[in-house]
This record gives structure tokens, sequence and C-alpha cells, in this order.
């Protein structure tokens, strides 16, 4: 990764909706994000979910959502933790900017603007069998606080951080 990587996080418009589809078309996504529905007009206005596209020195590359721990319809598993932390999910969708620390990188700079913005605590919940998301989850500061269990989304590994 070059010294000079310049993140950028721009809000997801409907016109990428395209490009967010590809993504998760590819198999190196598929693998942990399964084949959910596309996202539409409806998903990407939902206020919870707050649906980033990731640029690395203006080219897109990847994607990053943060969501509302509290709020949801329904008990949602990172709901004991305080008011106003927040849940993250990610990847790479282009294949040819993996294994550079890319993903370390971009997801530590979110982190950070999701502290500067106020949340106390930051979750992410992976697949406990995708070892190496969570050594890059654990290398930004996450720690898994529960053993892993099954939830509406599948398999996961509750880690957090906290300011």
């Amino acid at each position: 990764m070059s010294k000079r990587a310049l993140y950028q996080f721009h809000i997801m418009q409907q016109a990428d909706t395209g490009l967010f589809n590809r993504w998760r078309a590819q198999p190196h996504v598929l693998e942990w994000w399964g084949e959910d529905d596309e996202e539409d007009e409806e998903a990407i206005a939902s206020p919870l979910v707050k649906r980033w596209i990731v640029r690395l020195n203006g080219r897109p590359f990847a994607y990053i959502q943060d969501y509302a721990v509290h709020g949801w319809p329904f008990d949602h598993h990172f709901a004991h933790l305080p008011e106003g932390s927040r849940g993250i999910d990610q990847f790479i969708g282009e294949p040819d900017l993996l294994g550079q620390g890319h993903g370390r990188a971009f997801i530590a700079a979110h982190v950070a603007n999701l502290f500067n913005s106020g949340a106390p605590v930051v979750a992410t919940d992976p697949d406990p069998e995708n070892t190496r998301a969570i050594a890059v989850f654990e290398r930004i500061g996450f720690s898994a606080y529960a053993d892993p269990f099954d939830s509406d989304w599948g398999r996961i590994l509750p880690m957090k951080v906290t300011k």
C-alpha cells in the first residue's frame, strides 16, 4: 500500500447500485456476503443504515456501511451496546486491490470518523471462519467479546472497539 493512499467516503447514491451489485457478484465478496437481494432505492434510503462507496485516490474500490445498533424493529444482537454505538460491514469490491492493506486502512479511517461523530463503541460481526477479516479487525483494535453464535444473518463473532 502506498503511504500516499487517500481514502474518500461518499454516501452511496442510486447511481452507485450497478457498481455495488457488480462488486457483490465477485467470488471473494459472495464467499462472505452470500447472495442477498441487490441494493435498491428503498434500501439506500433507509435512515438506519449509512452506505458509503470508498474511493482510493479517486477510484471507487470498496463499500462500507455503518448502522445504528438501536432502533431496529427487532432486538438487534448489538442492542446491549451504549446508546449511539454503530455497527459496520464492508468489503473490497475490486479484486486487484485485495491483500495490500487497504481494508485495514479504510476501515480504521471510517471507525475514526464514527468516533469523531460521537459513537462510543463500534461493533462488527464477521463470520468466525473469516480469519483474515478477524485479524484485520484485531489490528485496528477490535476484540471479540462473546463466543460465536447464530444470528439472523448467519454465524457471527461479535467484536467491538471503544473510543
